[in-house]
Formats: C-alpha cells, sequence, structure tokens
C-alpha cells in the first residue's frame, strides 16, 4: 500500500485494525498490574510496547495468550473477543508467541522444533498417527514442507539437523521464531526478542523482523528494552508505566513525550 494511500484520509485505504485493547484492568491481590489500558494495531503494522520494569508489558501479554485473566476490559483480535476462546485454541485464532526465557526442545533438531509448531494446524490426532492412519503421511509431509520453508527464510539452513541445545544463544532465538511462525500467525507476539544479544545480533533481528512483516504479512507486537530498535523498526510505539498507558503514537510522537522521558529518566530529566 502507498503512503499516498494511507494519508489519503479514505477509509477504504486504511489497513484494518486487526488487535484493540480496550480498558483492561488487572489486579493481583491489592496490587493493580494493569490499570484502564487500551490501544489498536492495524493489519501489517510492527508495534513497540515499551515501559520500564513493572510497567506491565508482561502481564499484558500474558492477557493477549489468554495465560492470565483481566477483570474489566475487553480484548478483540480479528473481530473475535479472545476470553470467548479456550486458552489451548488461542494460537489457532491467529496468535503467536516467543517467549524471553527459550523453551525449546533442546535434544531435537532444529527442523524437528519448527515442525512443533506447525501442530496446532493438523487435524489428525493421537490414535490416527499410531495407526499410521491414511491422510498421516500427508500431513506430515506438508508439515515438513512449510518447516523447511520456514527454516531457509530464517536462513537456518546449515543447523536444520543440529540438536538446539548444541547451537549458540543468538541462533536459538531464531530457531524460536521459525517455530512461532510455524503455526501461521495473524499477529506475533515477540516478547524481549534482543535480550542476551550484541549489537550486531539485535540489527540483524531488526532486518528479520521486518521481513517477517512484509514478506510473511505477520503483524507484530513486541516487548523490548532495547530502545534502538524499537525505535528504528516501529510503526507506533505504546508506553506503559505501573500499569498505565502513558504514550501511544509514533516513535517520533513517543521519543519526545515528557511522562516517557521521565518514566526512564526521573523527575530530573
Amino acid at each position: 500500500m502507498s503512503d499516498a494511500g494511507r494519508l489519503s484520509g479514505d477509509p477504504a485505504s486504511a489497513p484494518p485494525e486487526l488487535l484493540r485493547v480496550s480498558g483492561v484492568r488487572v489486579c493481583f491481590g491489592g496490587i493493580v498490574a494493569l490499570d484502564d489500558v487500551s490501544f489498536s494495531v492495524d493489519a501489517g503494522q510492527i508495534a513497540g510496547l515499551i515501559g520500564p520494569n513493572g510497567a506491565g508489558k508482561t502481564t499484558l501479554f500474558n492477557c493477549l495468550s489468554r495465560l492470565y485473566e483481566y477483570e474489566q476490559g475487553t480484548i478483540v483480535f480479528d473481530g473475535t473477543p479472545i476470553s470467548s476462546v479456550p486458552r489451548h485454541r488461542i494460537a489457532t485464532l491467529g496468535i503467536g508467541r516467543t517467549f524471553q526465557n527459550l523453551a525449546l526442545f533442546g535434544t531435537m533438531s532444529v527442523l524437528e522444533n519448527v515442525m512443533v509448531g506447525r501442530h496446532c494446524r493438523t487435524v489428525s490426532g493421537f490414535a490416527a498417527n499410531a495407526l499410521r492412519l491414511p491422510g498421516v503421511s500427508a500431513e506430515d509431509k506438508s508439515t515438513s514442507k512449510h518447516a523447511r520453508e520456514l527454516i531457509d527464510f530464517l536462513q537456518l539452513n546449515a543447523v536444520a539437523h543440529a540438536r538446539v541445545r548444541e547451537l549458540p544463544f543468538a541462533i536459538q532465538k531464531r530457531v524460536d521464531l521459525a517455530r512461532a511462525l510455524a503455526a501461521g500467525p495473524k499477529l506475533l507476539l515477540l516478547d524481549e526478542p534482543a535480550s542476551g544479544l550484541d549489537h550486531e545480533e539485535a540489527q540483524a533481528l531488526g532486518r528479520i523482523i521486518r521481513e517477517i512483516r512484509d514478506r510473511l504479512r505477520v503483524t507484530v507486537l513486541l516487548v523490548e528494552h532495547r530502545m534502538s530498535l524499537v525505535m528504528s523498526i516501529s510503526d507506533k510505539v505504546i508506553a506503559l508505566h505501573f500499569g498505565r498507558k502513558i504514550a501511544d503514537g509514533t516513535p517520533e510522537q513517543v521519543r519526545a513525550n515528557p511522562e516517557v522521558v521521565q518514566a526512564y529518566l526521573g523527575a530530573a530529566a
């Protein structure tokens, strides 16, 4: 879509809204983790979710993944309120996620790990697989083909058959990305994707995230403390502080917001 189309004001040219978070509130005992948080993400956007430690970013991600319940507000994804979707069906709905602490299968190969990520898109059950009923072989071939395409996309061909635990951390991060993408998400939640990476690795990650959006047509919402990465790749940025949204706009607007500056640098700034 051209920039002219985005700026024309024509509703038909605007990208559709994919995610809307409205008035979400979460409390743990007497602690308010999220307080009336609202924002939206359009299809095709890369959106950054920032804030100091304890701002509520991971709590919000856990609400989007249905790991946490929210007591007030609504979250609507692609027209569906996620509260109506069982936790185990969130991936099928079209929401994928990586985690800051990798949970890969260390003794399995890269290819096998990525294939596991495709499980939510398969239809054959345990009995069908055990008995090798008709259709299982075709499904296995399709899953393997899809996994290999993602491995090629993320330049993991050289380690496709290596055991994950033997690989450098930066490569394991890419395997985690491939596994999340294997489910065919419309929205990819990235939880601290640059954690543990050096400067060059983080720059390479930024290029990969853009390619995921541009080539795979996947919308991205990322939580990240490395501001240089967030500000360089995001179309919009949402800032949280003590569970409350304090800014929502372009990277330039959020970077210049006095409340964001104070939250990160203190009142003296």
